[in-house]
């Protein structure tokens, strides 16, 4: 997670020291907070993508009620199993929770980004929010050569 740095200056003498700091070190301070360390969530994610290569974005996808889905904590919902995987990171993924029950209502054949999926507290039964999908993407098993 990125923090900011405000820098609040009570003297002159002090103002002027971090105005005039060198461009280096301002650049490498600011390298060192764009690298935000993996959750784990994103980590299981990159385990279950390797060997993966990501296609063009979709709308829609053919979702059978045989199909897998895998909820990743804080990270992303992963539909179906095989040659093709699809990835949906949701608007707001820290809306998600694997300890929630996903219920969707699909509107046609499809499951599309504009369907509706609600969260159901596991324990309770009580609804716990809304979850807005975006574009599903497609990872696809990369095959190996026999060189």
């Amino acid at each position: 997670m990125r923090t900011s740095r405000k820098i609040t200056c009570t003297a002159i003498a002090a103002c002027t020291l971090a105005i005039a700091a060198p461009a280096s070190v301002l650049a490498e301070e600011q390298a060192e907070d764009s690298v935000p360390e993996m959750t784990e969530g994103q980590k299981d994610l990159a385990k279950l993508l390797e060997g993966r290569e990501a296609g063009e974005p979709v709308s829609c996808i053919r979702h059978r009620l045989n199909d897998r889905v895998r909820i990743i904590d804080d990270t992303a919902i992963v539909y179906g199993r095989g040659n093709t995987i699809y990835v949906n990171y949701t608007r707001d993924p820290s809306d998600i929770d694997d300890w929630d029950t996903l219920v969707t209502r699909r509107f046609g054949s499809q499951f599309c980004k504009t369907d509706i999926v609600t969260k159901i507290d596991r324990t309770t039964g009580i609804f716990a929010g809304s979850i807005f999908l975006d574009k599903f993407i497609p990872y696809k098993r990369v095959k190996k050569d026999a060189s």
